[in-house]
């Protein structure tokens, strides 16, 4: 399968992020799937740029909000309102209504506004006043929080977070890679300049060609292994959901098809079963500062416990082509 236009997108993007091949894969996953992505990091480190070559590399539309503890469900569907030259009322459309949201320190809002998320992100759709509005394909959001600050911030309620399809970390760039930072915003912001190499309409056919990739039976029972073992998972409290399930194995297809491939292998649903199914899970140690100092999250202990679920739970090696 053609993986010219991922391969395309992914160089883009690389030409203003530095060193993140990996998350900008897993970003185009996400859109392939129709999915939405929480990146979780710490400020600065290229979540809003990151974003915003995606957008622009596909010619996207795309849209930012700053997310406070002010901030309404009415700012982001947007609003009724009464034009006297028109003499009714008149929808005024919030930023959801774009392709891709990036809805920038989420857990500063309260927990009503962050509920005002779940049907768009849901069924793609706002209702604002009983009348509902479609939202344009494609529609995704880029989620950001900071893991370390606590002050002022509501905690993503789990229901939300199982909307993501993945959580994602920037991470810190290496030394040579903070050099090639430095050299490559020396003059000027290469994103000013950044220019398309994709349209919409080629995204939504990789959409629709991402349900065709085959999965086999013996992977079909291997994700669900893996699944259901993390309900059982001692360092588990809750575990990964129905729809937990059907997010691991769409998003394993479109990897597949990203890496030029009409089937998914045991490695896709290994690779991804932590940044799809982390942050899906509720865990018994909540998140604290280990011995070394450094902040030990939730999803880093899910993460352990998934790494665990992988080393334990039989890989099938059978002949995952076949039809």
């Amino acid at each position: 399968m053609d993986n010219n236009i991922a391969s395309k997108i992914k160089e883009n993007v690389s030409s203003v992020i530095v060193g993140k091949d990996k998350q900008i894969e897993l970003l185009l996953v996400a859109l392939v799937v129709g999915g939405h992505v929480l990146l979780e990091d710490v400020p600065g480190t290229g979540k809003t740029k990151t974003a915003r070559s995606l957008a622009q590399s596909l010619d996207l539309d795309f849209k930012r909000i700053q997310f406070t503890i002010d901030l309404l469900p009415s700012d982001l569907t947007g609003i009724h309102y009464f034009d006297r030259s028109q003499d009714k009322f008149v929808f005024r459309p919030g930023p959801l209504f774009t392709n891709i949201l990036l809805a920038d320190e989420i857990n500063r809002a309260t927990a009503r506004t962050q509920s005002s998320l779940l049907e768009c992100m849901e069924e793609k759709q706002v209702t604002v006043d009983g009348e509902t509005r479609q939202l344009q394909a494609p529609f995704m959001v880029i989620a950001t929080q900071n893991p370390i600050e606590s002050q002022g911030t509501f905690p993503l309620p789990e229901a939300q977070l199982d909307r993501f399809l993945l959580m994602l970390s920037m991470d810190y760039p290496t030394h040579e890679e903070s050099i090639s930072i430095l050299k490559r915003f020396a003059t000027e912001d290469p994103l000013t300049t950044l220019k398309s190499v994709a349209e919409p309409s080629e995204l939504l056919k990789m959409q629709e060609d991402a349900k065709k990739v085959f999965v086999s039976d013996e992977l079909y029972s291997y994700a669900t292994d893996i699944v259901e073992a993390t309900r059982n998972s001692s360092d588990i409290r809750i575990g990964a959901s129905p729809r937990a399930l059907i997010s691991y194995v769409a998003a394993c297809k479109a990897l597949a098809l990203l890496r030029g491939r009409d089937y998914v292998t045991p490695d896709d649903f290994k690779e991804l079963a932590v940044p799809v199914l982390a942050h899906r899970l509720t865990v018994r140690s909540a998140g604290s500062f280990g011995s070394d100092g450094t902040f030990v999250t939730p999803r880093t202990v899910a993460a352990t416990a998934i790494n665990k679920i992988l080393d334990t739970v039989s890989c099938p090696t059978e002949d995952f082509s076949h039809k």
